[in-house]
């Protein structure tokens, strides 16, 4: 195991297969909404991978195109706080729908309760955003060797707790589109402000909540929220979303 690198199987929530894609990374996507960063991001990796080739995603919608564009890719760099995510919600998400695909989260909250709530939720690895290229290059090995690559600062910290767990593994069971309905949700949307974003019938989006709350066994869209939002990372963030018949 390497230095900054930390595995329990028993601890954490999420116990993916690890993949192993050899030698040669050829293709990394990265996720974050700001350019900026995005392009310090991708000249860092060019710096430590030399040819790789890399695709670019700034919304989770994006993404989820992107990521479906390039099921063979190796890699994904994965930003906590950009358009869609609800904080841990995408990253779980993502790790339900190519599971092949190891993610980094690559995130500007550097707590340690964060970077283990990652780890926890499917990550391969954290990275804090104030990281040098050197450590980005030795955590992108680490992961691409099959280890996961955890800041020192985390690694001693407790498992997520178990209600939170719980919720993760209820919203790998949603379609990318119940999902989007849901994040809408917690945007505060009704149905027919949903539909209309959508392109779809108020009909369909009634039948897509009906079925979130199935799955997340929960009876109204506020309960769904609340326990959504069980995986945000500041809980002073949620809206709860307006009365409307189920």
């Amino acid at each position: 195991m390497r230095a900054g690198s930390y595995e329990s199987p028993t601890s954490l929530l999420y116990e993916p297969p690890i993949p192993n894609p050899g030698p040669t990374m050829t293709t990394l996507l990265i996720a974050d909404d700001h350019p900026l960063f995005r392009e310090a991001l991708r000249g860092a990796v060019q710096r430590v991978m030399p040819g790789v080739e890399l695709f670019e995603a700034d919304n989770v919608d994006a993404l989820y195109s992107l990521a479906d564009a390039q099921p063979d890719a190796d890699l994904l760099l994965m930003d906590l706080n950009m358009p869609g995510a609800q904080g841990f919600s995408a990253l779980v998400h993502m790790r339900s729908l190519h599971p092949q695909l190891p993610v980094v989260v690559v995130s500007a909250r550097e707590e340690p309760t964060v970077m283990r709530r990652a780890i926890d939720h499917g990550a391969f690895g954290f990275i804090p955003k104030s990281a040098d290229s050197d450590t980005i290059g030795r955590a992108l090995a680490t992961v691409l060797d099959g280890e996961r690559w955890i800041p020192a600062e985390a690694q001693n910290l407790p498992p997520t707790d178990s209600e939170e767990r719980e919720v993760g593994q209820r919203l790998r069971d949603l379609t990318p589109q119940q999902f989007r309905v849901l994040q809408m949700l917690g945007a505060g949307r009704l149905n027919k402000q949903i539909a209309y974003d959508l392109g779809v019938s108020e009909a369909t989006i009634k039948a897509h909540v009906t079925a979130i709350l199935r799955k997340l066994g929960v009876t109204n869209r506020t309960q769904a929220v609340l326990m959504a939002g069980k995986l945000a990372i500041d809980a002073d963030g949620i809206v709860l979303p307006p009365p409307e018949e189920d």
